[in-house]
This record gives structure tokens, sequence and C-alpha cells, in this order.
């Protein structure tokens, strides 16, 4: 089923089925913001990621000894469990809660709300995450948009960069051949800007660990800003795309893939957060559509 929510500047669509946006128009010209997804190149849209980001070393990772698989990004993404509820014409939520289906591959009782709120020309992001069980809960959050790049046919990929306030020459850490992360990092910021280039993406994503930018702006060298994601919340940050694709992932994250010598222990794993019995977690962030072509 799919929700829809608008205002007087935009209208906005998400699939029941795995939270997922798949659409975010401007009103007064019909214009697309969102990958709309092609099985040739990359079928998902907006993924929601829950309770882990990227993969685990092996699909796997342990807990008090025992062994546990997820596929990559978590069970949110897929999933036809979500509930969706239509709070009003401007806003809708979406939830999931621990079932013996995921107590299987996740052994932590939960509940997962993702809400999404138009408020003027920003689309507000939020998650609400609490500790039903009688343990601390181990657990990452973010999110995976994909943007139209270029936005119009008469442009380039190349014509575009992503603008990283307070930010640089941060370095980004390397995926290896698995999808873990390697200890190699490159540098590709210029003086604050990451330029879109054909070959940006050769060896996967993006990874920035604990950056201190915390707004990303997607910038026609000419026309000016397309929009731009405010993460406060978020201290990880993905930037992505497939190989030569119409499109860029901005991704907010609470956590990251493993690394390469991860012990595989959910207690262990990098950038892990931790929920104590009873706590609720909550985060959000923003993506804010300024182009006015």
């Amino acid at each position: 089923m799919i929700h829809t929510i608008e205002n007087d500047q935009l209208i906005v669509r998400i699939d029941t089925t795995g939270a997922e946006l798949t659409s975010i128009k401007t009103k007064k010209d019909n214009k697309e913001f969102l990958w709309q997804g092609d099985p040739a190149i990359w079928a998902s849209q907006a993924p929601v990621l829950f309770p882990i980001i990227g993969g685990l070393k092996n699909g796997m990772y342990t807990y008090k000894g025992k062994s546990y698989s997820l596929p990559k990004h978590g069970f949110i993404r897929y999933n036809k469990n979500v509930i969706g509820t239509q709070n009003s014409k401007t806003k809708a939520s979406f939830s999931l809660s621990s079932s013996e289906e995921t107590l299987n591959s996740y052994p932590f009782e939960f509940s997962f709300t993702i809400s999404y709120e138009l408020i003027n020309n920003q689309l507000l992001v939020s998650h609400n995450i609490s500790n039903k069980g009688s343990e601390t809960m181990f657990f990452s959050v973010g999110g995976h948009p994909a943007f139209n790049c270029p936005l119009d046919s008469s442009e380039a990929y190349e014509d575009y960069y992503i603008k990283l306030e307070n930010v640089d020459d941060t370095q980004s850490y390397q995926l290896s051949d698995k999808g873990l992360i390697s200890n190699n990092t490159v540098s590709v910021i210029d003086n604050h800007k990451i330029w879109l280039t054909d070959t940006l993406f050769d060896k996967d994503a993006l990874i920035f660990k604990n950056i201190d930018a915390k707004k990303a702006t997607l910038i026609h060298k000419t026309n000016g800003p397309i929009l731009s994601m405010d993460f406060n919340d978020f201290p990880d940050l993905g930037i992505w795309a497939k190989h030569k694709s119409p499109y860029v992932c901005i991704e907010p994250w609470l956590g990251y893939a493993d690394l390469e010598e991860t012990s595989q222990n959910i207690e262990e794993k990098e950038g892990i957060q931790k929920l104590d019995e009873g706590k609720t977690h909550n985060s959000s962030y923003t993506i804010t559509i300024t182009d006015c072509r």
C-alpha cells in the first residue's frame, strides 16, 4: 500500500512495504527528486536501515555465544509486515515490532517506528526505537535515500557536487571486495566539495565515520542548490551510487558495516548503538528541497 502526504509545496509517497520512500515531487512543476528505481541498475529507492547498516562479516554476528544472521542493512527493508498509519494529510508513520520471526535473527525485543512529515519545503524523517526487553539492546539505524542526478536530461552527472559543511579534507574509508570496511582511506573532498564523477564510486560507497559535517547539499555548478540533508543526530555518513548511474544516495547513519578485523560479537561492533532496558531512542534527519527552477 502506498501512503501519500502533501502540502502546498510537496507531495511525497511512501510504500508500506519496507516503509520506503517512493516519490518526492514539487507541486508547482511536478518535478521528481527521488530516484525511481530500475532493476537493471538498482531497484531500491530509499531503504530504511535497521538494526544494522551495511553488511556483516560472512553475513553473521554473535551475541552471548550464539550466532545469528541478518541480511545487508537489516530487516525493515522489503518487509511486508510493516504497519502504515496515515496520521494526517502531512504525516504518515510506519511501525514494526519484534516477533518470533525477528527474534530468530535478532534476539532483542523492540518497537520501531519511522515517521515522514512535511513542513513547508522540508521532509522530516524521524525514528523512534524502544527497547522492550530485559537487557541492553544493540542496534544501528539510518537512511539510504537516492536522489535523481542529473535532475534534467540536458545536464551531466559531472555538473553536480555535494557540499559538506564544516569539512575540508576528511578521509573516506574504503570497502573491501567483501563489503567490509578496510583501513584504507582516500581523499575525495576538495574545499568542502565532493564532485560527482563516473569513477567516484568505483570502489563502492564513500564512508565517513564521526564526520564533523551535519549538512550535505546537492548542488548544480550553474543552477545552484537542488536539495540538502540535515543530519545532526547522525555521526556517520555514506555517499553512494552504482557505477555510472543517474542518481546519488546521501545516507545518514548511526553505525556502519563491519570492519575487516571485526570480532563479529555485536557487543563489540564498532559504531553500534546501545539502548538500555525500557529506554527509547529518537533520531531524525531532514530533506529540504531547495531547487526552484
